[in-house]
């Protein structure tokens, strides 16, 4: 990885393009470039057969200057550094603070080009990119340029943490249908880097997105309430009630904000160990305790404070309730 700073003092990681991809996509550009060169040559040869040998080799030279110099800059500018060699390698030419180039950046590539690749034959800009850190040749060092990857695996999503479970339930009744997209996208990945942030920054930042968020439910949010745990719970209402809208109110297997998989009619217990969650313990989906009575919250579970009720008494005389099955046959 490269980090690079832009002018707003953002951190960029970027993959600084490796030197056989780079000499694959010179190579492609320079065989589209010398196939148009030889098309037009033996064009203007049959077209100028009647001028002299000096015309002819003037517009020789034109030629040259033309379609292996003008036109890759002129590619580059247009295509914001992709090339019809980087696009097929996935690469692109980027200043070094990260943005787009522009026509001297180009400009300044090319002419360097013409010697360091075509006059010796790319050994000069192989050596180069060899001894450069970032695998810069020397035109892109003159012109503060960086040719990077874009093709890039795919990162893991970032795993949610769960809220409370003292929060199950109480914002079921929020009107969820003014927030957009870009919203739920600031808050999601605020919420799985959150432990990466310094507890200030993470807090104030908590605070402006939990005010945006309230601001588009038209409910102030709770003051009891964390602002992380508060983003959590809300999250967490928003992903139980699209898959309640997919799967039905008795699906199982309703994906959870990790990625793992929540059966239908589960809780949200505490496990031991600390896997980033709100509290000192980490979080995660539990069944239900067998026996457990009462109503249901929307997440499953006791929705009482206490977790549950104990079954009325049976009457004298009537027969006992059987127990549901378990599965579980004890050992002979």
């Amino acid at each position: 990885m490269s980090e690079l700073v832009t002018g707003e003092a953002v951190a960029l990681e970027l993959r600084p393009a490796k030197l056989p991809s780079r000499a694959l996509a010179v190579l492609l550009d320079l065989a589209v470039a010398v196939a148009l060169y030889v098309a037009v040559t033996i064009a203007l040869v049959v077209a100028t057969a009647s001028l002299d040998e000096a015309a002819q080799t003037a517009l020789s030279i034109a030629a040259f200057v033309l379609l292996l110099v003008g036109v890759p800059i002129a590619v580059e500018t247009l295509s914001h550094g992709r090339s019809l060699g980087k696009l097929a390698c996935g690469l692109r030419v980027v200043r070094d603070d990260g943005g787009p180039i522009r026509f001297r950046h180009a400009l300044v590539r090319g002419l360097i080009g013409v010697v360091e690749i075509l006059m010796t034959f790319g050994v000069a800009a192989c050596i180069a990119s060899l001894a450069s850190a970032r695998g810069r040749r020397i035109g892109d060092v003159f012109a503060g340029t960086l040719v990077v990857r874009e093709r890039v695996p795919a990162a893991p999503g970032g795993f949610v943490p769960p809220p409370p479970p003292w929060l199950a339930g109480r914002f079921s009744g929020l009107d969820l249908s003014a927030v957009p997209d870009h919203l739920w996208l600031a808050v999601r990945q605020y919420l799985t880097r959150m432990h990466q942030l310094d507890p200030r920054v993470g807090q104030d930042m908590a605070g402006r997105l939990a005010g945006d968020l309230a601001a588009r439910t038209g409910v102030p949010a709770p003051q009891d309430v964390p602002a992380a745990a508060y983003l959590a719970a809300v999250v967490r209402e928003r992903q139980d009630r699209e898959a309640r809208r997919a799967f039905g109110a008795g699906g199982a297997g309703v994906p959870g904000p990790g990625g793992e998989a929540w059966p239908s009619g589960t809780g949200v217990g505490v496990a031991g160990g600390s896997a980033g969650g709100f509290g000192p313990s980490a979080i995660r989906p539990s069944a239900p305790p067998h026996g457990s009575g009462g109503p249901s919250g929307p997440f499953g579970g006791a929705a009482g404070p206490s977790g549950g009720g104990q079954r009325p008494a049976a009457s004298e005389g009537a027969p006992a309730e059987k127990p549901p099955g378990t599965g579980f046959v004890p050992p002979s």
